[in-house]
């Protein structure tokens, strides 16, 4: 089954973000601040958010993102390519998180690592990577006189830019092997990277489109651990967007009820009753996207869509949605010992449910 829809804008309020930590610009070090946080001067303050790794389903980058899209100016940094040594992996930048967060008014600096250090437990890896701060800083500067859109400065970072920042990769790259002595991934990759992504944006969505397609279709055929789905039913979603962004992701569950198809992300715990944060947000910018669809199609025939995020435990008893009365959620709250922070989770999850129009399911399905 193939679903296909179009986003024309987002809208969407949000509940569920954490305070971000203050940070004075003078005192900012790209290395050394925390995943997300807010970096002020004397005449402005930037949301920042920053990836391990160019590939979106490592670490929860879009947690790290989720939590600063209440300010109004966005900054997200992506290592361009991030080599772990020849023994393990290395992501190259894809033009769908370009495009994502594009969608999502954040301006993304493309950075590259200049420093590593042996791995202590695996041989021939690197670990602790560190940024150029020098270039990150600089990058922010230029953004804080910028007056255009997010999409627009992401757009000419990859057409005047992205092949200069290859090059700074390259050359980091072979320092940190010569000062390691440890091999990395043949450098090839890296030309053939920068020359399969050309000088044309166009270019580099098609490169990126194939990869992802690729993914899209093993993701299929897999069910991850993390995932308890009653119906075992997958089914692959492209997004188009008016950048001319696609995105191509795989629901985890679908369900079709008259002409309603109901897309519902997935996040399940063994160990907790509910899912960790981490998850939650993941799968809360899945409704994001969800919830702004239009124009669907379900293996070419048009319906409506309902976004779910459908939270689960096989530790957790009974369950409950967000309209759910207060004397249902009360009694699972008691059945499931939801304290504190707990239970202000559930309650502002509901609240961005009924803001935003999905639905959310938390409970025990078999």
């Amino acid at each position: 089954m193939e679903i296909s829809g179009k986003i024309t804008g987002i809208k969407y309020k949000i509940s569920f973000s954490e305070n971000l930590k203050e940070i004075d610009f003078e005192d900012f070090n790209i290395n050394e601040c925390p995943a997300y946080c807010l970096v002020k001067n004397k005449a402005n303050s930037f949301a920042i958010s920053k990836w391990v790794s160019p590939k979106r389903t490592r670490s929860y980058p879009y947690e790290r993102v989720y939590n600063t899209l209440n300010t109004s100016k966005k900054i997200t940094i992506i290592p361009i390519v991030k080599d772990e040594g020849a023994r393990g992996d290395r992501d190259f930048l894809q033009w769908d998180t370009v495009s994502l967060m594009s969608l999502l008014d954040v301006f993304v600096i493309f950075a590259y690592y200049e420093k590593a250090e042996i791995s202590p437990r695996y041989e021939n890896k690197i670990t602790n990577q560190q940024f150029n701060n020098d270039y990150v800083i600089a990058k922010i500067k230029e953004i804080e006189q910028y007056h255009s859109s997010a999409l627009h400065w992401n757009l000419n970072e990859l057409n005047n830019n992205l092949h200069d920042i290859i090059d700074k990769a390259k050359t980091c790259y072979a320092k940190i092997e010569n000062n390691l002595g440890v091999k990395l991934h043949n450098f090839d990759g890296l030309d053939n990277f920068k020359k399969k992504i050309g000088r044309e944006v166009e270019t580099f969505m098609q490169f990126s489109r194939e990869k992802a397609k690729k993914a899209q279709v093993r993701e299929m055929l897999t069910t991850q651990p993390k995932e308890n789905l009653s119906t075992f039913t997958k089914a692959k979603i492209t997004i188009t967007n008016y950048l001319g962004g696609q995105y191509f992701f795989t629901v985890d569950e679908i369900l079709i009820e008259n002409d309603i198809v109901y897309l519902i992300e997935s996040k399940h715990s063994t160990t907790s009753v509910l899912p960790s944060k981490g998850d939650i947000k993941d799968g809360l910018l899945k409704m994001i996207l969800y919830s702004n669809l239009c124009d669907v199609e379900v293996d070419g025939l048009k319906m409506k869509s309902k976004a779910v995020l459908k939270l689960t435990s096989s530790k957790m008893q009974g369950a409950i949605t967000e309209k759910s009365f207060g004397s249902e959620r009360a009694e699972f709250i008691f059945s499931n010992d939801l304290k504190g922070d707990k239970q202000v989770l559930t309650a502002e999850l509901f609240r961005e449910a009924e803001d935003n129009g999905f639905e959310v399911k938390i409970g025990n399905w078999k």
